[in-house]
């Protein structure tokens, strides 16, 4: 069997699937089972893995079908692309915040404000605990959680780009 015939773009679409749902449930896994509290940059780092499972799922179904027109097929991969390169550039910037490359958002890095009173302080100590943006929470190889989600997500791009370039409908 030729590698041609695998490249097909419900094959990516499946491996975009398989990929994304796998991501999520891993990160599930990490912060349900193992304690690890994601911070503000890993939710919005999630966000484009959450739209990939819908239009991949949708992907996969369309693709299946033997009335299904390519152009819609290749379109969706197309959506597929984007989405995983903007999810790129969301972990490449999380990534560059925990290295200290980019400055990031003012609601997870930075200094904490100083309470007007004492009682203000010890009020903010039981109730707020913020994650931090700059601390890597977890290292997996070496890498952060962010490294590895812009390692996945780049892949997940190729993939997609990959399925919309490919010849077989």
């Amino acid at each position: 069997m030729s590698s041609t015939r695998l490249v097909t773009p419900r094959s990516m679409a499946l491996l975009i699937l398989i990929g994304s749902l796998a991501t999520i449930l891993g990160a599930w896994f990490i912060e349900l089972v193992l304690g690890v509290k994601p911070c503000h940059l890993c939710l919005i780092g999630r966000m484009p893995h959450y739209a990939g499972i819908a239009v991949a799922l949708l992907a996969v179904f369309v693709t299946n079908t033997p009335t299904s027109a390519p152009r819609f097929s290749r379109f969706l991969l197309a959506v597929l692309t984007v989405i995983f390169l903007v999810g790129t550039g969301i972990a490449v910037y999380h990534s560059g915040v925990e290295f200290g490359v980019f400055q990031g958002p003012t609601d997870c890095t930075g200094t904490i404000e100083k309470p007007v009173a004492i009682q203000d302080f010890l009020k903010q100590l039981e109730t707020v605990k913020v994650v931090r943006c700059d601390e890597v929470a977890m290292r997996i190889f070496g890498l952060s959680l962010a490294s590895w989600n812009a390692i996945i997500s780049a892949g997940l791009c190729v993939l997609a780009a990959i399925g919309m370039a490919s010849k077989r409908a």
